[in-house]
């Protein structure tokens, strides 16, 4: 089959203004527990995009690991790619993507890092040979073999035992976001989009065309 004779025909749901939440973040938190108590594989990964000091843009996939009132937290090296453009520019953007609910969420805001008690206090609640990996892996850098992190690992295991301290290079971020999308799949690509936008500190909803 070609590629351009896939289709799949969304008839899971539908948006309706009257029935959203107001608070966008009501509205996510509702749709990840949703997401959560389906059968969606990963429904915390999110993809991550940045503009780097040329206006090219990056995006990769990390998992959302706190959801607040304030924005959403991820956890990364400081000294990688993802971090040295957040450096050059504060502006990113989140998407959430739940196949099994046909659904998905554009979130664009602002980023600052975490304070330090809040990235140690986390770190401490990861299983040790993640704590390890932190110390192993010299992100974004060229390295020769995968027995290079292998060594490294063993290495720091060998160093702190069960005892690792947080990485002084590792740590939090929290998107704070300025506008949400909901999108929701709908039959003849007639898909819903409601964009909630924060304007004088409070949020409008439109909908949008597909």
């Amino acid at each position: 089959m070609k590629l351009r004779d896939f289709r799949k025909n969304y008839e899971y749901g539908s948006l309706d203004e009257q029935n959203m939440l107001r608070n966008p973040f009501d509205q996510f938190a509702k749709w990840l527990r949703e997401a959560t108590e389906s059968d969606q594989s990963e429904p915390t990964a999110m993809a991550l995009s940045t503009v780097d000091k040329d206006l090219q843009p990056h995006s990769r996939m990390v998992l959302l690991k706190e959801f607040t009132p304030d924005g959403f937290v991820f956890y990364t090296n400081y000294a990688g790619h993802k971090a040295q453009q957040i450096a050059e520019n504060n502006r990113v953007a989140l998407l959430f993507f739940w196949s099994a609910l046909e659904r998905e969420v554009r979130i664009e805001g602002v980023v600052e890092k975490l304070d330090d008690a809040t990235s140690t206090h986390y770190f401490h609640s990861r299983p040790v040979d993640s704590q390890l990996g932190a110390w192993a892996s010299p992100q974004s850098q060229i390295i020769p073999s995968h027995e290079y992190l292998e060594d490294q690992f063993n290495l720091y295991k060998e160093k702190f035992g069960d005892q690792v301290p947080k990485p002084p290079h590792w740590g939090g971020y929290i998107v704070r976001p300025t506008t949400f999308e909901f999108w929701q799949g709908r039959s003849n690509r007639l898909h819903d989009r409601l964009l909630f936008e924060l304007e004088n500190r409070k949020w409008t909803i439109n909908r949008l065309a597909p």
